[in-house]
């Protein structure tokens, strides 16, 4: 008779070197949000590639798994396949943490990853990919990973802690920088969208990376956290980003909390934010990116 493996179990397993197990166990996206992504997808990059660009995209999640993943995904790769920015290449495995795997890519993005908890030597591999020169892309829970990873939550910019403005709440999204070029597609606006919206603890802060966009708090409604959790709002400054890039090493990091809601992608501004800030992870579009 099987027994059931046990959270201890597991934790011990993962000490010697074995990954918790993936439970991204989701199908492909539906046909007719596919067709919507196409429809919405932007019909030229920012800047035409140095060269030919290949991203792996990890969709494994050991923690929640996100059921917009699969269209997230199929967002991705179609996007890159439209405008010829890249070619994008999806995994759950853990083991493509390695340097020679790594090295036939430009990028890394992790879509909506949970709990990934990396290895020493899965560590030491992506460290080395990026600050010799390689791009970090998180989309949504990217950041809810790292947690035991000093370095990596570092480098991708914060710790997930709750979402107070839940996945039906509509929010004003604040420009930091409106003329920004990751934040030409928003024309100079601020502007309002419906997803869940995270709120980070350290490391994340405004002297480690660069952000471009946050909630904007002078909507009452999205101060009011209207039909989410006022109560779960545990920060005190009222930052609430929701896209940054900073530099590490020689390589880039680019990322983004939208994406919790299927709709955001077959949403046009977000997808060409997406497109833009990938780009600069890519090395292809070169922006301001340096801490001020």
């Amino acid at each position: 008779m099987k027994k059931a493996v046990s959270a201890l179990t597991i934790a011990a397993l993962a000490s010697c070197g074995f990954a918790a197990p993936n439970k991204n166990k989701l199908g492909p996206a539906k046909p007719e949000e596919v067709a919507k992504v196409e429809a919405a997808l932007p019909a030229k990059a920012p800047a035409p590639p140095k060269k030919a660009r290949k991203i792996l995209v990890v969709s494994r999640c050991e923690g929640f798994v996100h059921k917009s993943i699969p269209l997230g995904v199929k967002a991705i790769q179609l996007m890159g396949e439209k405008t010829g920015a890249y070619s994008a290449v999806e995994t759950k495995e853990m083991t493509d943490f390695n340097a020679a795997n790594l090295a036939q890519y430009d990028a890394v993005l992790f879509m909506s990853t949970t709990k990934l908890d990396p290895t020493p030597e899965q560590r030491a591999a992506l460290l080395d990919f990026i600050r010799g020169g390689k791009g970090i892309v998180g989309i949504h829970a990217a950041t809810d990973n790292f947690y035991q990873w000093e370095e990596g939550a570092k480098i991708m910019g914060g710790l997930f802690c709750g979402h107070p403005w839940t996945s039906g709440c509509t929010v004003q999204v604040k420009l930091d920088e409106p003329d920004h070029p990751i934040n030409e597609c928003f024309c100079g606006e601020s502007f309002k969208v419906k997803d869940e919206i995270y709120q980070f603890k350290d490391p994340y802060s405004r002297d480690n990376q660069r952000v471009l966009t946050s909630l904007d708090l002078s909507d009452p409604d999205t101060k009011a956290v209207k039909g989410g959790n006022p109560n779960k709002v545990e920060r005190t400054d009222g930052d609430f980003g929701i896209t940054w890039v900073r530099p590490e090493g020689k390589g880039r990091v680019f990322y983004c909390s939208m994406g919790h809601n299927n709709h955001i992608f077959w949403d046009a501004r977000v997808l060409q934010h997406y497109l833009a800030g990938i780009q600069y992870a890519l090395g292809d579009f070169d922006v301001p990116d340096a801490v001020e």
